[in-house]
């Protein structure tokens, strides 16, 4: 069990990272279906379960966030904006949790997986075009090319803050939401918005995860083996992200919120 437990730590946090979603997305139904099938995961609960997805995503974002960070992909200012108002959202939620059973729980996050990934088809403007004339404006030069985007605060504070919450309640680390958000709404290329919300979840986390192991929701006896191989997952996603371009990386993080997004449906459902 130690061994399945670090592989899926590595898996989810690799994938997570090259999507910039922290590995909580894959962690959590892959908690809840072990928990449903092996009895050796009969200690999973949807407490449980997110409070080891935060703490894990804590060494997630690390590694990850050092690795782009070197590299010169985070949009710091943008992430600062962020993490005021995910930071609190993430507590509120958090301390929500407590109040969801499993069959609710994967239901709603299902629906939210679903409705993320079909926005992706929604036409967009041109790179470089501001879809608000107003709000905090960015350049940012990657590998020769310079982007530029603008994003209003008070919008950026409000989608953090809801963000937030809905990561403290269902374990996600947020970048589920906010990468599509940055991508979709802010018009923040693929590269930047993917890199940006590691350097977000690797904060948000810490103090989500710091309100579930006050609540007692975290089981350190499990959570212990899934964060070395999370670490090492979240280091080689930073690596194959880079490799990518940002319409993969578009494509990748589609499908794979489709995928989730059925399968915790039909959980719920079933």
């Amino acid at each position: 069990m130690v061994i399945l437990m670090f592989m899926i730590g590595l898996v989810t946090a690799l994938v997570g990272s090259i999507a910039g979603l922290g590995g909580g997305v894959i962690l959590v139904p892959v908690l809840l279906f072990l928990g449903d099938k092996l009895s050796t995961f009969d200690w999973v609960s949807p407490q449980s379960i997110v409070g080891i997805s935060l703490v894990v995503m804590i060494f997630t974002g690390m590694s990850s966030a050092l690795s782009y960070l070197k590299h010169d992909r985070v949009d710091k200012k943008i992430g600062y904006v962020f993490l005021i108002g995910s930071v609190p959202g993430g507590i509120i939620g958090s301390w929500l949790n407590q109040f969801f059973k499993t069959d609710m729980f994967s239901l709603l996050f299902g629906c939210i997986m679903i409705v993320v990934s079909l926005l992706f088809f929604i036409p967009r403007k041109t790179p470089g075009t501001y879809l608000f004339n107003k709000g905090l404006k960015r350049e940012k030069v990657i590998e020769g090319t310079t982007y530029t985007y603008q994003m209003p605060i008070a919008l950026g504070l409000i989608l953090s803050l809801g963000v937030g919450m809905l990561s403290g309640l269902l374990g996600i680390g947020g970048g589920s939401l906010m990468v599509p958000a940055m991508i979709l709404l802010f018009n923040i290329p693929a590269h930047i918005a993917t890199a940006t919300s590691m350097f977000m979840i690797f904060f948000a986390s810490i103090s989500s995860s710091a309100t579930h192991i006050f609540l007692g929701h975290v089981e350190w006896a499990y959570t212990l083996y899934f964060i070395p191989g999370a670490y090492l997952g979240g280091t080689l996603g930073a690596r194959f992200n880079r490799l990518l371009k940002g319409q993969a990386v578009e494509w990748f993080l589609r499908v794979l919120l489709i995928l989730i997004g059925i399968r915790l449906i039909w959980q719920g459902i079933g």
